[in-house]
């Protein structure tokens, strides 16, 4: 289908693009960005005057919970809210019933991600058997099945001398490995951040260095094995200062962060209210700070959801029994513009943390705007409002921002060309 987009602001951070102009679309690709290619005609258009054109957004971690937990989402259903959130690439956490250990579990998820044709899916291997973190997974395999990376989640190696064995093999065939960098001692038992408002709450603690510690010690051994690393979901000031001074080191290192830490703290814990219930937890105003700063200069080189899609009722328990995870994917452009609209990040900036930085860290090819690149767009309006919730996709419904209104609407997004989301 040949498609042309008229008339938007063009946003390519990969290129530095920012312009006025046209976008055709033919055989899934991007033919041109300006002047149609002679002899183009467009069999369908997109008057786009007032709106932006962007890469469609690559989410590192959305959990999709098929197989084994479909009681909270599915390939289908959270790839549809994907799709509603702008994204059109994202990466899967090993984390199913069974676990993504085998290819097999891979060549299912990848069948039934392109049954549903909402979004690109790019699996994320277990690093070790089970996750038990004792013997090492079949990488090679799992690599060949369609995993880009490889990762332990927070299930941590009790055993350093097994976890240094394991970098040393990715190593070897230049595999990249997602650290989730926490103590499992220093954590174990945690509820919220080791602070006042724990103490005030009465909640167990996790404090800082449980990240800290587990951060330093992994960078440590990433140096030792140089294999290339990305360490996910971080939480802590200190704790990003340690990756910046790991790259100014050299080291093969980037780095995300989940999208509500950068807009909540743990001041949202004082009612018990289980939605802000998360792992890694909410911190401090400081450590919001710091980790705002470090997206801004590029430290931090991708913000994703985290999006962790829940049933109703493994939220209605006292705080501490709960399950922690928020849904969120479906709003990870609306709740990213209010980063802009706080005069935190340019529009620029906040769309190279969305798309092309995340896509560079893990090495996907995806992520950007450029003549024979895929047609992964999203289109949306800046000076529109969404209300979070008003057409909810997500079979998790556990998002302590649903009713709020938020900067910007989502008003297609496609993929290879084709509209896979339409408001």
């Amino acid at each position: 289908m040949k498609l042309s987009i008229l008339g938007a602001r063009v946003i390519d951070p990969s290129s530095g693009l920012d312009q006025v102009t046209d976008i055709h679309i033919e055989a899934c690709k991007i033919v041109a960005i300006g002047a149609a290619p002679a002899g183009f005609i467009a069999v369908d258009t997109i008057e786009a005057k007032g709106l932006v054109v962007a890469p469609g957004l690559v989410d590192l971690n959305v959990a999709l919970r098929e197989p084994g937990y479909s009681r909270k989402g599915t390939i289908a259903s959270e790839t549809r809210a994907a799709a509603a959130g702008g994204v059109t690439s994202l990466c899967c956490p090993p984390r199913t019933k069974p676990v993504l250990d085998t290819s097999a579990v891979a060549e299912l998820i990848l069948d039934r991600a392109r049954e549903a044709g909402n979004a690109k899916v790019f699996p994320i291997g277990a690093l070790s058997k089970g996750l038990d973190g004792e013997q090492l997974a079949e990488l090679i395999a799992l690599r060949d099945a369609g995993c880009i990376a490889f990762g332990n989640g927070l299930e941590s190696f009790r055993n350093t001398r097994t976890l240094c064995r394991a970098l040393e093999y990715a190593a070897t065939f230049d595999l990249t490995v997602i650290f989730h960098s926490q103590d499992h001692d220093l954590a174990e038992g945690g509820l919220a951040h080791e602070g006042p408002t724990a103490s005030f709450l009465g909640l167990p603690g996790i404090p800082e260095t449980a990240e800290t510690v587990a951060l330093a010690r992994d960078l440590l051994l990433v140096e030792q094995t140089g294999v290339r690393a990305h360490f996910s979901q971080l939480t802590s000031a200190r704790g990003v200062a340690l990756i910046a001074q790991a790259q100014a080191r050299g080291l093969p290192v980037t780095a995300d962060v989940a999208l509500y830490q950068l807009i909540l703290t743990d001041e949202a814990l004082i009612d018990f209210n289980s939605l802000y219930h998360v792992q890694p937890p909410l911190r401090t105003r400081a450590d919001r700070d710091g980790l705002r700063a470090a997206v801004k200069s590029g430290v931090v080189q991708a913000i994703s959801s985290h999006h962790q899609p829940h049933e109703r009722d493994a939220k209605l328990a006292p705080f501490g029994a709960t399950e922690p995870g928020i849904s969120s994917v479906e709003l990870l452009l609306p709740l990213a513009l209010t980063l802009v609209e706080d005069g935190l990040l340019d529009l620029p900036t906040l769309l190279a943390r969305l798309s092309a930085g995340p896509a560079d860290a893990l090495r996907l090819p995806v992520g950007k705007l450029a003549v024979g690149a895929p047609a992964d767009l999203v289109v949306f309006d800046p000076a529109a409002s969404t209300v979070a919730g008003e057409h909810w996709l997500s079979k998790g419904e556990n998002c302590p921002f649903l009713g709020h209104s938020l900067p910007g609407v989502v008003r297609y997004t496609l993929v290879d060309g084709r509209i896979s989301h339409q408001a």
